[in-house]
């Protein structure tokens, strides 16, 4: 549930010619992301039975956005169309390293409320992954997790904003609702005005949450719990292009957790669903399932 976005992907740009020139590239994909849409993508990869809920336009490139979710085995039928906001979509000049700068429309996303709720539907999952609380309102998100976990649902949240715009006001209030929050580095200690990663995933907890997994790049993943800290390492893989992969991890993460694997083991998952997604263009790169990602992580080296 939350932000569902078309991602238009270019490969690669070194540079934004002038004026009205010209450059030629290799690839220009469109794809489905965000970081529900993006989840729900590798989510259905690995096996889950995923439903998708969020706020789209009743445009092309709403109709796009809800064909490429649906090719991919996920049910859109709680994706709300709206007549006066257009889809919200990015442009993504992808640099040669990897980078990628972003050209964003917020669009349908913000306008997502409790009267577009599937309560009925939310109330009989397993799991709720809200991602990007934040652009619907602290007390709209937390009224929504505190629902599922009423009602025996496993809640997740990944936020969206980068941490230099992030205040622990805007997800305060949610945290006691939170079973796992899978923010990146810079978002922890951006949301929580620390400068230290573990104090601030410590806060994070205190206020709540009951697991941290922070994404940290490169530098793979750490798993804060009530009983320590336990880094996972990244794998060591040839990016092309890092869009979706803190979605890919969310999806492996959660898939890891759904099959009862403690929160190392299924972060583990996590870094392997986001390698495999880094090797290609776009959130929706890569032909594995659930077995294939496990093989990767059981036989692919680490990042030293």
């Amino acid at each position: 549930m939350g932000v569902h976005v078309l991602d238009v992907l270019v490969h690669p740009v070194q540079e934004i010619p002038e004026g009205q020139g010209a450059a030629l590239v290799e690839d220009i994909r469109m794809t489905a992301a965000g970081t529900a849409g993006g989840t729900a993508l590798t989510l259905a990869k690995l096996g889950a039975q995923v439903y998708s809920a969020g706020a789209v336009g009743s445009d092309p490139t709403g109709d796009m956005l809800t064909r490429l979710l649906e090719q991919a085995g996920v049910d859109t039928g709680f994706l709300v169309r709206r007549t006066d906001t257009a889809t919200s979509a990015s442009v993504l000049p992808i640099r040669p390293n990897g980078d990628r700068p972003s050209l964003h429309l917020l669009g349908a996303n913000i306008t997502y409320g409790l009267d577009d709720v599937p309560w009925e539907a939310l109330a009989e999952a397993t799991h709720l992954h809200l991602g990007g609380p934040e652009l619907i309102g602290v007390d709209v998100a937390a009224r929504i997790l505190s629902y599922a976990k009423e009602h025996g649902v496993v809640t997740s949240v990944d936020l969206l904003a980068p941490g230099v715009l992030g205040s622990f006001e805007q997800i305060e209030a949610a945290l006691p609702h939170i079973d796992h929050l899978l923010p990146n580095e810079d978002q922890v200690l951006g949301f929580t005005g620390e400068s230290d990663l573990l104090t601030g995933a410590r806060r994070l907890l205190r206020a709540g949450a009951g697991v941290v997994a922070v994404t940290r790049g490169g530098d793979g993943a750490l798993v804060v719990t009530a009983d320590g800290a336990e880094p996972v390492p990244a794998f060591a893989v040839d990016v092309v292009d890092t869009t979706g992969c803190g979605d890919a991890f969310s999806a492996g993460y959660l898939r890891g957790v759904s099959l009862g694997r403690t929160p190392g083991d299924a972060a583990v998952l996590g870094s392997a669903a986001a390698a495999l997604v880094a090797q290609g263009l776009g959130s929706d790169h890569g032909e594995f399932d659930l077995a294939a990602a496990d093989e990767f992580a059981a036989t692919r080296e680490v990042r030293q």
